[in-house]
């Protein structure tokens, strides 16, 4: 059996807030939870290193020029897998990088101008590491968006783990 690690739904109430709009103003916070301004401000210096993984601001990359997104499902001979590792986790057109377990063994969020160049790079993939069975998912439109735990009504799910 997995241990998990809960949280109190105190913390898991300002860990909300904080989802839905990460510029929100402690006071506020303060003001809709009925917690104190300064416990609020201890629970997030504590959960900054626990459950806070990483602060970064999300981009309409449409409205930078990057047109075209997708998702690839990469898999590629065992021999090569760590270099194409370095390669994708150091390629500036790689948005995320997961390392997966069905089918396949790398899923990357890539972000580029156009279509064309995700196919020259689906291409380059092919050509210098060998990669069988690419499959690309061209992501057309954001339907849901790191959405967890942003509302209220979500604290639920923690509690009931």
């Amino acid at each position: 059996m997995i241990k998990t690690k809960t949280i109190s739904t105190k913390d898991a109430e300002i860990i909300s807030h904080l989802r839905n709009n990460a510029r929100k103003k402690i006071t506020h916070i303060a003001q809709e939870t009925n917690i104190p301004v300064t416990t609020i401000y201890d629970k997030l210096r504590v959960h900054d290193k626990r459950i806070v993984d990483k602060h970064t601001t999300l981009i309409n990359f449409s409205e930078i020029g990057m047109h075209a997104r997708a998702h690839i499902a990469i898999n590629v001979p065992l021999e090569k897998k760590s270099e194409l590792q370095e390669f994708l986790t150091n390629n500036s057109n790689v948005n995320s990088l997961y390392k997966t377990s069905f089918g396949s063994d790398f899923l990357a969020e890539v972000v580029f101008r156009n279509s064309g160049e995700v196919e020259n790079f689906i291409e380059y993939l092919e050509k210098e590491y060998q990669t069988e069975n690419v499959q690309s998912f061209n992501i057309v439109q954001d339907l849901k968006k790191e959405a967890f735990l942003t509302d209220k009504n979500h604290i639920e799910v923690i509690n009931n783990v």
